[in-house]
């Protein structure tokens, strides 16, 4: 074989190497981590939408309780108190693998829910106030809201298991600790008395 000919064989061989690399590293999970991670944010994503969706919808629900029952100052001044306080934590993608930022995060939506939660069982002692069309349209997003957020929460908690089980075994072990050393475990919802369970807004 000429030296041309030989040098010509062994660009070839470049390339289907390099491809034959590039299949052997992707049939080995080589994406796995940064894909995991990428769709457990997008559902985290989805969470803060539906927390966002309910916080939008407190100003008017307390606006229409205090018509009828503005003497419940105590228990509208919680809702509003505790919707600021969540509304003022700053959540990023960076939020889900910090354990302090993420505890703050639930606590101050936990808190949230258990003050709305309080507000609308004030609501069984005014009947005029449960017969109101606006307090009604309000009580039926809320509790779609309520649902939204369970959902969501299922699925980000579902999207953070797949991605940590992936940091911890093989073969993402060894991609978590030669190519993605920055990715860390993300952060979970944990269960508390009555966290999971959405503020009453039957009646």
């Amino acid at each position: 074989m000429s030296r041309a000919g030989g040098m010509t064989f062994r660009l070839v061989r470049v390339p289907v190497f390099v491809v034959l690399a590039g299949l052997l590293l992707s049939g080995c999970g080589v994406n796995n981590i940064p894909t995991f991670e990428e769709t457990a944010k997008a559902k985290w994503s989805d969470v803060q939408n539906q927390y966002q969706r309910r916080s939008d919808l407190i100003p008017n629900l307390v606006e229409t309780v205090k018509g009828y029952a503005a003497q419940e100052r105590q228990v509208l001044t919680d809702v509003v108190e505790a919707r600021a306080k969540a509304s003022q934590i700053k959540v990023d993608a960076s939020t889900v693998s910090d354990p302090a930022k993420f505890k703050e995060f639930q606590d101050a939506q936990n808190a949230l829910s258990g003050a709305l939660g309080r507000l609308l069982v004030t609501v069984e002692r005014y009947p005029d106030l449960k017969s109101n069309q606006n307090f009604l349209a309000l009580q039926s997003q809320l509790e779609g809201t309520e649902n939204r957020i369970a959902v969501a929460r299922r699925d980000y908690i579902e999207g953070v298991r797949v991605y940590n089980t992936e940091l911890r075994t093989f073969p993402g072990v060894v991609w978590a600790s030669t190519l993605y050393r920055s990715h860390k475990p993300m952060e979970t919802f944990t269960a508390v008395a009555d966290a999971q369970r959405p503020p009453p807004v039957k009646f």
